[in-house]
């Protein structure tokens, strides 16, 4: 029996246009490209040049502080272009697919005979290492430091989030070997929510997380679990396809990132699960999808944690929903604030939609006001489900105070733990991105 840790800080977000269980076949256009921005912490070593044919597992890019962690190409083909941006920043490798796919052989392997070295040399070698992030600072991990245990999510409960049960259905055996894998490299938990199929996975530790979001976030379970503190390393996987990956490089002997992607959002026509490959092009997929006379946002990702990107882009390496919501810049509201409001979703009952009960919102991308002094409320507490004082962290991160910060525990946090806190901030802080300026310059001092 699982055990059950019940958390009662949090807020699910009912929002219109979540992706139904059926799944779509979408045919590729043959554009691909792979993001280095997408692994957070990496300084990319780009390894081709245009005009290449690589096979899906070659390496596009390495780490350059940490050479022997390379990035795979999803698909076997021919390097199109190398995307640079401001001071020669690499933004992305384009790869053109060929007809006929070919791939990396790296061989089958049985795990259960590996140890962690091998398993570590067999993912950095195939180019899927660097899909493991680590708190803290959550970054993309290295492979020279052995972290006291592995966490893995499987639990998405973002607003609209893909539901991965639907995803690992008939790949049960290819996520076993993944959970596997990693445990071979240190103790792993599995955290799984309420009423799961997942309790039965062996050599893993399984917790069931009970209550709102972010109970599916992987800081909010190392902190329950096991809290990082100053001089420890955790492994984390808060993306569960990343174990399919795992799973299937050491089932199959090659790199195959297909991934189940729900479109969804208020403004899709049909919202559905599809299977893509990390860095296709989103043309094929969006194109169609919703009403082209509306002013839309799309995000590569959930509504609080995506990124915003255009048809043109690409599907994210950790990205499982593509989200289409209303932008709101041609959203003319008569008398603005003073009306009741009885559509529109507000945690402090300032609207009178709380009548109403649970039900469904369509909400846009407008903030609803501008940045202001910060408020000392509270705000942060009640979504907030970990043990750490989330204001008077956020105040000593702006302020620079990098002892006071360590007190308060930022080794436990990620950007994403403050995603809930950002959409109920009355201050519109961005909080996401001032907890990861706040980790980019603890790591650069603790270096």
């Amino acid at each position: 029996m699982a055990n059950v840790i019940k958390l009662r800080k949090g807020l699910d977000i009912n929002l219109k246009g979540a992706a139904e269980e059926k799944i779509l076949q979408l045919k590729s256009n043959g554009k691909y490209a792979l993001v280095p921005d997408d692994f957070e912490g990496v300084i990319p070593k780009v390894v081709v040049k245009e005009g290449d044919k690589v096979k899906a597992g070659d390496a596009l890019f390495v780490n350059k502080q940490y050479p022997d962690v390379k990035f795979a190409s999803p698909v076997s083909g021919t390097v199109r272009e190398v995307v640079r941006g401001e001071r020669r920043k690499v933004l992305c490798v384009r790869v053109d697919a060929d007809a006929q796919q070919e791939y990396v052989d790296f061989g089958k392997k049985d795990v259960e005979k590996m140890d962690g070295a091998a398993v570590i040399k067999a993912l950095t070698e195939a180019g899927i290492f660097g899909y493991i992030n680590q708190l803290p600072y959550a970054v993309s991990t290295n492979p020279e430091t052995l972290p006291k245990a592995i966490f893995v999510s499987a639990k998405r409960d973002m607003p609209l989030a893909a539901n991965f049960e639907v995803e690992v259905k008939g790949q049960e055996l290819e996520f076993q070997t993944g959970l596997t894998a990693l445990s071979k490299i240190a103790k792993t938990y599995l955290g799984v929510g309420m009423h799961s199929s997942m309790e039965n996975y062996r050599n893993v530790e399984v917790t069931v997380f009970d209550g709102p979001c972010p109970a599916g976030n992987v800081g909010v379970q190392v902190n329950h679990l096991d809290p990082v503190n100053k001089g420890e390393v955790v492994w984390t996987i808060g993306d569960p396809s990343v174990v399919l990956f795992i799973g299937r490089l050491f089932r199959m002997g090659k790199v195959d990132l297909t991934r189940m992607v729900a479109l969804c959002g208020s403004e899709v026509i049909r919202p559905t699960y599809v299977d893509m490959l990390v860095g296709q092009e989103l043309a094929t997929l969006v194109s169609n999808s919703y009403d082209a006379t509306h002013s839309v946002r799309i995000i590569n990702g959930n509504p609080l944690t995506g990124r915003p990107t255009t048809k043109d882009g690409f599907l994210g390496a950790h990205t499982s929903e593509i989200t289409i919501i209303p932008e709101g810049d041609d959203n003319d509201e008569m008398f603005g604030w003073i009306m009741p409001r009885f559509g529109q979703f507000s945690t402090n009952r300032s609207y009178c939609s709380w009548l109403f009960g649970k039900k469904k919102y369509a909400p846009d991308a407008r903030v609803k006001g501008g940045e202001r002094h910060m408020i000392m409320s509270g705000e942060y507490d009640k979504v907030l489900p970990v043990d750490i004082y989330g204001e008077y962290l956020i105040k000593a991160i702006i302020a620079g105070d990098i002892d006071r910060q360590e007190q308060l525990g930022i080794y436990e946090v990620a950007p994403e733990d403050f995603a809930l806190a950002e959409f109920v901030d009355s201050s519109k802080l961005e909080l996401q991105r001032i907890v990861r300026e706040g980790l980019n310059i603890l790591r650069k001092e603790n270096a």
